[in-house]
C-alpha cells in the first residue's frame, strides 16, 4: 500500500507575478486531474487563497492610485480652465 505524499504549504508570494503564477498553476493542475487529489486539496486551495489575496491587495492599489491620478488631473484641468476665463 503507498502512502500519498503530501504537498508542503508554500509562502505566501511578495509580488503579483509570483501570485498569479501560483493561481494559473493550480488551475491547470486542478483542470487536468482526472480524479480529485484529495489528499492535497486543501493545501491547494489554502496556497490558492493566498495568491488571490496578493493579487486582490495589488490590483485594488493600482486602481486607488489610477483613481487618485485620474481625479489630480481632472482638478488641474478644471482649474486651468477656470483660470482662463
Amino acid at each position: 500500500m503507498t502512502t500519498p505524499t503530501r504537498r508542503r504549504k508554500k509562502a505566501a508570494p511578495k509580488t503579483f507575478k509570483a501570485a498569479y503564477d501560483i493561481l494559473k498553476t493550480n488551475a491547470e493542475q486542478l483542470q487536468q486531474q482526472d480524479e480529485p487529489d484529495i489528499d492535497n486539496l486543501m493545501t491547494t486551495v489554502e496556497e490558492s487563497i493566498a495568491a488571490y489575496r496578493v493579487c486582490e491587495t495589488r490590483i485594488n492599489a493600482v486602481q486607488q492610485a489610477l483613481d487618485a491620478a485620474f481625479a489630480e488631473e481632472g482638478h488641474t484641468e478644471n482649474k486651468d480652465q477656470n483660470s482662463s476665463r
